[in-house]
């Protein structure tokens, strides 16, 4: 078990890590499938620093817990189960969640955990990276502020903005304006959030 700060960039939440064995693929095969197309793609990976970014999870058994993938993975072609962990609890006021399972979570949880909470019609969230998809969306789809940092509460709370004022749920995609090539597509099913994504992202092959 594990209580720490993950920090990566500007994002510092507390983690308090319950170290366990992984789902078996059957149960992620869905989950799994979607982040190596992902990967494929190019959406989700690692920068020229060596970082990775982009992550993806979907709602566990129809409650506010999450199944998403791990920190610092996207240098993975075909992330096992092994990349995976279950996110069981989590305060976004105060910047902290639990998580069980074999891997520390996304620095993006907390995003993540934002929109299952607010709109519990989503079954899957997508954040990827891709500059000229970015570049297309920003301001044409519900759109964060650019002052709002990313993977904080601040972010959590943009969010419900555009759930609520801008439409988000009828778009199913958003653009990070204060996140240099963030995207993030939410859908009833992972497969929808999937779906919304290669439509944007196909219109600019």
């Amino acid at each position: 078990m594990g209580n720490e700060m993950l920090d990566e960039g500007v994002i510092k939440f507390q983690c308090d890590w319950h170290q366990d064995r992984a789902f078996t693929a059957s149960r992620l095969q869905s989950l799994m499938a979607w982040r190596d197309r992902m990967y494929e793609l190019g959406l989700i990976g690692v920068g020229e620093d060596g970082i990775g970014f982009g992550n993806i999870s979907m709602r566990w058994n129809n409650s506010f817990q999450f199944v998403i993938s791990g920190t610092q993975t996207g240098n993975i072609a075909h992330l096992s189960p092994e990349g995976y962990t279950l996110v069981t609890q989590f305060n976004i006021p105060e910047n902290r969640l639990t998580c069980v399972g074999p891997a520390k979570p996304s620095s993006e949880s907390l995003t993540h955990a934002a929109i299952y909470t607010y709109n519990t019609s989503v079954g899957g969230v997508i954040h990827v990276h891709h500059h000229q998809l970015w570049q297309q969306l920003l301001f044409s789809v519900p759109t964060t502020r650019e002052e709002i940092p990313y993977g904080t509460p601040e972010m959590a709370q943009e969010i419900w903005r555009l759930f609520d004022y801008e439409d988000l749920m009828r778009y199913g995609i958003l653009a990070t304006a204060g996140h240099q090539d963030g995207v993030i597509a939410v859908g009833r099913s992972l497969e929808a959030a999937a779906q919304v994504l290669l439509h944007y992202y196909k219109a600019i092959q």
